[in-house]
């Protein structure tokens, strides 16, 4: 017996001789790994009483399995006599039993073995019975072996032998049995099906090896299921009686439908009872093969392995019905070490369960170079690879994926920065800082030189006393300060910060202290050095740890010393005893030694900073340390209306597959860009995979830039969902993906796979990657993705270095254009629509952080799988509530595409170059059925650096989403211009746009501009210093701007900051219907509209589509004016009399009607047009034209309806004029007159041209008038007046059919004017100049004056919601507290208020005014008032206010006015109640703001606000959160979760 059998039928013998008895035998698994044993072993395994012996185990090197050597110990020659002595006592004492024809054994019942907790996976016999001359095996014992079928009538004889049938079912991948096994089970299903009443005679099926030359009648499949026999092996004989037309048509989809749900049962049922964990079940062998780099493991049909320590191979290969599990109680954490894993063919690889996941530490480490070894066909070097049948389970500890701060994390983990000072010389005297003690800021800062000047005692004395009661000082001696040090000074630093040393200071003596100005002595610490003569003192240290409000403790260290005669001091104020973290979900599956990342919440991804967890036993559920101090400003708060929280992932899991990596670069790894090395491992999946679900599994040092080796690739695995017969459904759940070095998930030609809770985090190129276009109904479900770098393989992966310097396959020598080849990078590459995103988060990429690209075809190795086009048309899945920011081109991007073609002559450009493309959704992806308007909902974008948003196509709704802080907040552009399109439509409703928010940022981690704000605050910058911030930006249109709240566009002289704008340097069209309505424009606001100015940025502002940009503004809520329309101030098209200049815009409110003139010149095809209306005919508007390539010009001017213009060249008038009226509605017209030479003959036709069919009708010609008059009272006749004097040709363009909606034609199709013209003499005439007979029309008499201003502010108009979160199930209400101190009073400023959303309550008087708020239902509760400022009755008034009268679950709002009195500090502690972490330090003539809440709770957002006369006046803005679960509301709140359900919907249609 081979070694490798040897080892399958030790587990055998180990499974079955333990657990089978006579009784049990039904439920017994029988394994092909019996069938190697001896005949006489087998019949033994299966009696009553197993003998107490049990055969040695064995383990299996390597080495022996790659020689195949026989296992033979001498020394056991006696043992082994015996046993085989043993076995034949045995035999004969059961033989007469195992004759037997009414036997009672049959395969186990249990559920299968594809995956041990949800999928099925056979144990295949192969017991062929040993020759009997002859004669048929009758025993009792194996019924299965009986070859035998009912008799039935004759059917013909079938050529082919049943052997040849298999074998065709077996290379379908249909079989997994043997042939003469699936024979055996076949007889004994028939035989159990048949009834026990059956003769032991009876006719045989065929062997393998012969024909099928017995007619059989029709078998009722619903009467083999009924047969107690694993499902798997139940299904495989249904196919095979189907293969052999054996079965009843009937009843075979209900038979297989009950077998196969059967099959999916998620319970392995062993020995009757239910095996959740893989590693207990008792088949397992353990399996230690210590370390060996040269060993090949090869785990095949029979062998399952407990994997029980760490282990070095050089491969392992996983086939046949083979298992490897690693084992869940290790004596230490399991490191396997290999160059690759191979699963395949029944093979299974099980790290834990759904059920029942791993809960010890597992490691993968795939090692080798990529210099190193072949490559294995399909996969490649240094991975784990499922091919077609293999198994992979890998399900690690459950913990939170990731979550969102919920207090601001800000640099040194204090409010204000930590603050560090240390000087070497120049420092000479008392070197004094001031605290704040509730908040850890520095105040004040000060040098008195005492040593040298007399007067700066007296200076100390004064500075020491300014300062309020409280505030901690902090003091170093530089150098010297004794010598002129007066004893008053000396007296007032031991009576104002409780000092004993320093009345003896002397003479270069190194003093530090630490105190509390007016405080107790207990404050103060304080330490003093004599001076040496060797000039090293030793260091004075004085340190004392403080709390914050909120609770953060800060240690303030003051420190002085000589080293060397060179006199040090310095300061220190930091965070003390660790950062702890707030954040917004039970956090307590984090553990100590966990490895966390937090997003950038600024301009810069490089801002993210990962950290590990401390220890932290006063941390509540919510809480986490970490182990260093963050550098940079990380949000944890709603900022004006926008979710600007922190992602903070989880990074560690307790199953881990790295790739082992070399220090550095080597060898043909790309090592001119990267010097790191990037040759990581790997994970792919192929086609036909059994099983694949990964949870809670981290993936680090993976990854290769080489394409197709990705840290996960599904790779044309097709449907991984229920649609593909996988059940439940394939999942990568609960990864965390960093530090790799090719993308993320790579999905290429899969559908239907499930990437949830998934984080990557610093990886190169695309993250989450759907490769061909092809790949749909795909979910993406509540992923991160952050600091997504460039990469090599794709264009799209590339930086511009990378673009210009990767060439080799471009055509010829052409050199691409970074800005537009490559530079794509994204966190989320999405290459077709018809997939689905909910609740995820692009959190920093170096372009994108989520792209809708199109491929125009499908590309790779999934070419013709759909139409050219298709992806175009091919509807949104659901995009909801996701994340973009601290990407550097734009948070979400919708549109262009790739180039599908290989590089050639006529485009050199490398195939997968990004190209153009536009989205227009169709139903069915039909171009000829109705649009499906593409839907963004809820989406939070902030801190791009160039847009929010971008979106080209239609139709496309933005709705409930946010935009703040981007260079540009969203942009949208149309589907296409006129004539290629019929016209589409863009919206953004119910959404808040925010220009400069409170959210700062902070300089550095590459933010690239640092600059002063609107409010003259230093802030991060979007692009440059300059660049014109805009809100909504106008390309072309039609566009619709509804229900939309503008807040903090302010223009200073750096730039301007518009809350609406143009898209700049336009040469495209711009529709004039493009409307506003219903907006809100909040008082921060002070540039509504802005046109452009020549100059930076704009250039000359003199395009087409920069001269032309209008907007119809419908109920006056942009302008003041309803139904009036704004465009450019110098665009004389379009101005009347009537019209109202707004300088500050560059632009113009006009009353009237508006439409536009399409203009297509043919031969020459090169000329500018010169349009003016005849009323402003000295201002005539100079069109370029846009030449894409096509063989005529073309223009766009917007025109006022009703009025007359006159069109001419700047060269000879163009042979062929096509005019087409869009927008115009039914009966709308202009009279047109165009310059032509005097002698000209003119051929005229009007018609109506389809557009989708390409086809023209209703043509009819027109006719010379006689006279200008005629035609003016004529213009339904179809006629044209030609002034041959003057050489104008007179036309009346007018629409004759009904317009809908934003199509720019009527369903007829669009109308135009074809003017085809003959100069016969080329006399040219000023047509301008000369004038002509033309009656003028003037301007109707309602175009004079505007309409009426709105005279009332819209109560309906902007975002109903409060803020825009990524939690919208969630409640909140806006906060907004303003003090005033008694200083501001006398300033002028009157009032200090509170406000609760739109609900203002002011404070009249000096004093505290409380107003409080039910944290369950958003109710105001009650308001009170105190005078603060005389008796310290009213103190006592508050603090009994506070303990007794305020409910609890109550949210405290109290702001201050004037003078606060000095009774407060005396009932100070009262505010713990309210949440603070210690008693407040109230200022006489300051300002106290605090959001409080009452209860044991101390919710996140609790925030105080203490300062004293001089500073800023305290003010507060927050979003509360109400009804959440942990302020123990009364009944259970109800949150409405679209998301779960979107998801479960979603879930439950795949």
């Amino acid at each position: 017996m081979k070694t490798h059998e040897k080892l399958e039928a030790q587990s055998a013998v180990k499974e079955i001789s333990t657990s089978c008895s006579s009784e049990r035998l039904p439920q017994c698994r029988i394994t092909r790994a019996v069938n190697l044993l001896p005949s006489l072993q087998k019949h033994l395994l299966f009696q009553n009483n197993p003998p107490a012996w049990q055969v040695p185990l064995m383990t299996l090197t390597a080495e022996d399995r790659l020689h195949g050597k026989r296992i033979f110990d001498g020394r056991r020659t006696p043992k082994v006599f015996t046993y085989h002595l043993l076995l034949f006592v045995v035999l004969l004492l059961v033989l007469p039993g195992l004759l037997h024809c009414d036997g009672k054994s049959q395969l186990s019942p249990g559920k299968g073995f594809k995956g041990f907790d949800q999928s099925i996976e056979i144990s295949p016999l192969n017991m062929a019975p040993e020759p009997h001359d002859g004669v048929a095996n009758s025993s009792d014992t194996y019924p299965l072996y009986k070859r035998s079928a009912r008799s039935t009538t004759l059917q013909k004889e079938q050529e082919s032998s049943l052997l040849t049938i298999y074998q065709s079912m077996k290379e379908m991948k249909e079989m997994l049995l043997p042939c003469d096994t699936l024979v055996e089970v076949t007889n004994h299903i028939l035989k159990k099906a048949s009834g026990r009443n059956l003769s032991c005679d009876f006719f045989q099926l065929p062997t393998c090896d012969q024909k099928l030359n017995h007619q059989l009648a029709k078998i009722n499949p619903l009467k083999l299921i009924k047969v107690k026999i694993k499902p798997q092996l139940l299904y495989e004989v249904l196919v095979w009686l189907k293969k052999l037309n054996l079965l009843l048509d009937v009843h075979q989809a209900k038979s297989f439908s009950i077998v196969k749900k059967l099959m999916l049962n998620k319970e392995q049922m062993v020995f009757g009872s239910p095996v959740r964990c893989p590693d207990k079940h008792p088949s397992l062998l353990p399996w230690n093969p210590e370390h060996d780099e040269r060993h090949k493991v090869q785990i095949g049909r029979g062998t399952f392995l407990k994997l029980e320590s760490s282990a070095t191979v050089h491969s392992i290969i996983i086939e046949d019905g083979g298992k490897l599990v690693f084992s869940d109680t290790p004596r230490a954490p399991i490191t396997l070490r290999a160059r690759y894993i191979v699963i395949r063919n029944g093979g299974e690889l099980h790290i834990g369960a759904e059920r029942c996941p791993y809960t010890s530490r597992a490691t993968i480490s795939l090692v080798g170079r990529s210099t190193e070894g072949p490559q294995v066909e399909q996969f490649g070097k240094k991975f784990i690879g499922v091919d077609r049948g293999g198994v992979l389970e890998l399900h690690g500890r459950r913990s939170l994926s990731w979550t969102l701060l919920s207090r601001t994390l800000y640099p040194g983990g204090l409010q204000y920065g930590a603050y560090r000072y240390d000087r070497r010389r120049g420092n000479r005297g008392f070197n004094v800082r001031v605290i704040d003690p509730g908040t850890a800021r520095l105040l004040r800062a000060d040098r008195f030189d005492t040593h040298l000047w007399a007067n700066e005692s007296r200076r100390l004395q004064e500075f020491l006393r300014s300062q309020p009661r409280g505030r901690i000082v902090a003091v170093a001696v530089g150098d010297s300060a004794a010598r002129r040090l007066s004893m008053s000074a000396r007296n007032d630093l031991r009576e104002l910060l409780g000092s004993e040393q320093a009345r003896h200071l002397g003479y270069r003596q190194p003093w530090a202290i630490v105190g509390v100005i007016r405080a107790s002595k207990s404050f103060v610490v304080e330490d003093r050095r004599l001076y040496q003569p060797n000039g090293s003192t030793g260091m004075a240290i004085a340190r004392r740890d403080f709390q914050t409000y909120d609770g953060t403790r800060f240690t303030v260290t003051a420190y002085s010393e000589w080293v060397h005669g060179v006199p040090h001091c310095g300061f220190r104020v930091e965070v003390s005893k660790g950062v702890i973290l707030n954040l917004m979900d039970n956090t307590s599956s984090w553990l100590p030694g966990d490895q966390i990342v937090i997003a950038s919440t600024d301009y810069s991804m490089y801002q993210a900073e990962n950290f590990n967890l401390l220890p932290c036993p006063e941390c509540e559920v919510n809480q986490v340390k970490i182990d260093g101090k963050p550098r940079y400003l990380h949000m944890g708060e709603i900022i004006d209306g926008i979710d600007m929280r922190a992602e903070v992932g989880l990074l560690s899991r307790n199953i881990v597959i790295k790739g082992e990596m070399e220090n550095s670069c080597y060898g043909q790894n790309l090592c001119h860009f990267f010097s790191q090395d990037t040759f990581g491992g790997q994970i792919r999946i192929l086609r036909n995979f059994a099983s694949v679900h990964l949870f809670g599994v981290e993936l680090t040092n993976m990854g290769q830039q080489i394409l197709g080796s990705y840290p996960v690739h599904f790779h044309l695995a097709g449907d991984v969902d229920q649609k593909g017969g996988y059940n439940p459904p394939t999942y990568v759940d609960n990864v965390a993906i960093h530090h790799c070095f090719s993308r993320c998930v790579a999905i290429h030609g899969t559908n239907g796979l499930l990437v949830k809770d998934t984080i990557g985090y610093d990886t190169l190129g695309h993250c989450f990657f759907l490769e061909d276009g092809v790949e749909q109904r795909n979910i993406l479900y509540h992923n991160l993705g952050l600091l997504t770098k460039p990469g090599t393989i794709l264009p799209s992966d590339r930086n511009a270095i990378m673009c210009i310097t990767i060439r080799d396959q471009v055509y010829g020598n052409y050199i691409p254009v970074p800005s537009t080849d490559c530079m794509a990078v994204t966190t989320f590459w999405i290459s077709n629509p018809n997939n689905h995103l909910i609740n995820n988060a692009a959190a920093g990429a170096q372009d994108v952080g989520i792209w809708f690209i199109f491929h125009r075809a499908p590309t790779g190795q999934s070419v013709g799988q759909y139409p050219e086009g298709q992806s175009e048309f091919t509807p949104l899945g659901v995009f909801y509530n996701n994340r973009v920011h601290s990407n550097f081109k734009a948070g979400l991007f919708i549109g262009s595409g790739v180039k599908t073609t290989e590089s050639n002559a006529e485009d050199p450009r490398e195939v997968l170059t990004v190209d153009f493309a536009r989205f227009r959704p169709h139903q069915n992806a039909d171009p000829k059925k109705p649009r499906v308007p593409a839907i963004i909902d809820g989406l939070v974008s902030f801190k791009n650096n160039d847009h929010g948003a971008w979106a080209r196509g239609g139709d496309i709704i933005f709705r409930n989403s946010g935009f703040s802080d981007n260079g540009i907040g969203l942009t949208l552009a149309s589907d296409g211009t006129f004539p290629t399109d019929e016209g589409s439509s863009l919206e953004v409703t119910k959404s808040i746009f925010v220009g400069e928010s409170i959210n700062v940022g902070c300089n550095g981690g590459q933010n690239r501009y640092w600059g002063k704000g609107a409010h003259g605050e230093y802030r991060t910058l979007p692009r440059n210093r300059t660049f014109p911030i805009r809100g909504f930006q106008i390309y072309d249109g039609p566009v619709r701007i509804t229900h939309c709240t503008f807040k903090n566009y302010i223009s200073v002289h750096e730039r301007y900051s518009s809350a609406l704008a143009f898209f700049m340097r336009n040469s495209w069209q711009i529709s004039p219907q493009n409307n506003v309505s219903q907006v809100k424009l909040e008082w921060n606001v002070n540039l509504e509209v802005f046109f452009g100015k020549p100059g930076q940025w704009f250039g000359t502002n003199s395009l087409d589509g920069d001269q032309t940009s209008i907007f119809h503004d419908l109920d006056g809520s942009m302008t003041g004016y309803p139904d009036t329309f704004v465009a450019r101030a110098d665009n004389y098209l379009v101005r009347h009399p009537g019209c109202l200049s707004v300088p500050r815009w560059n632009g113009v409110i006009c009353s009237g009607k508006y439409a536009q003139l399409y203009v297509q010149a043919w031969r020459p095809d090169n000329l500018s047009l010169l349009i003016s209306k005849d009323s402003y005919p000295d201002h005539p508007l100079k069109l370029q034209g846009v030449n894409r390539g096509a063989s005529y010009q073309q223009y766009q001017p917007v025109v006022m309806l009703e009025q007359a213009y006159t069109l001419r060249w700047n060269g000879r008038t163009p042979e062929q004029i096509v005019l087409y009226p869009i927008n115009f509605n039914r009966g709308n017209w202009i009279q047109v007159g165009m310059c032509y030479p005097k002698k000209t003959v003119f051929k005229i036709m009007s018609d109506i041209y389809d557009r989708s069919s390409g086809r023209v009708h209703s043509v009819k010609r027109y006719k010379a008038a006689s006279s200008f008059n005629i035609l003016q009272k004529n213009p339904d006749k179809n006629l044209y007046y030609f002034d041959s004097s003057a050489g104008i040709l007179f036309l009346i363009v007018q629409a004759k059919h009904v317009r809908k909606g934003h199509s720019y034609c009527s369903k007829h199709g669009c109308e135009r004017l074809k003017i085809l013209s003959h100069v016969i003499s080329w006399e040219s005439s000023d047509c301008l100049r000369k004038g002509h007979p033309v009656k003028q029309s003037g301007e109707p008499a309602h175009l004079i004056t505007l309409t009426g201003r709105v005279a009332a502010p819209c109560r309906h108009c902007g975002a109903p919601q409060v803020a825009i979160t990524s939690d919208p199930h969630r409640v909140y209400i806006k906060i907004e507290i303003q003090s005033q101190s008694t200083g501001d009073l006398q300033n002028g400023r009157k009032f200090s208020f509170i406000k609760v959303n739109d609900e203002v309550f002011l404070a009249e008087k000096a004093g505290l005014l409380f107003v409080m708020v039910d944290a369950c239902s958003g109710d105001i509760l009650s308001r009170q008032y105190f005078d603060t400022a005389h008796t310290l009755q009213v103190a006592d008034s508050i603090a009994n206010y506070i303990q007794e009268t305020i409910r609890e679950r109550s949210i405290a709002l109290i702001s201050s006015r004037g003078d606060l009195g000095w009774a407060l500090n005396y009932v100070s502690s009262a505010f713990l109640r309210l949440g603070a972490a210690k008693p407040i330090n109230f200022f006489k003539e300051g300002s106290f703001a605090m959001l409080g809440f009452k209860s044991r709770l101390k919710p996140a957002w609790i925030k105080i606000r203490s300062q004293s006369a001089g500073q800023l006046a305290a003010s507060l803005q927050h979003y509360v959160p109400l009804k959440l679960s942990e302020y123990g509301c009364s009944g259970k709140p109800k949150e409405n979760r679209r998301d779960l359900k979107l998801f479960h919907d979603l879930m439950s249609s795949n």
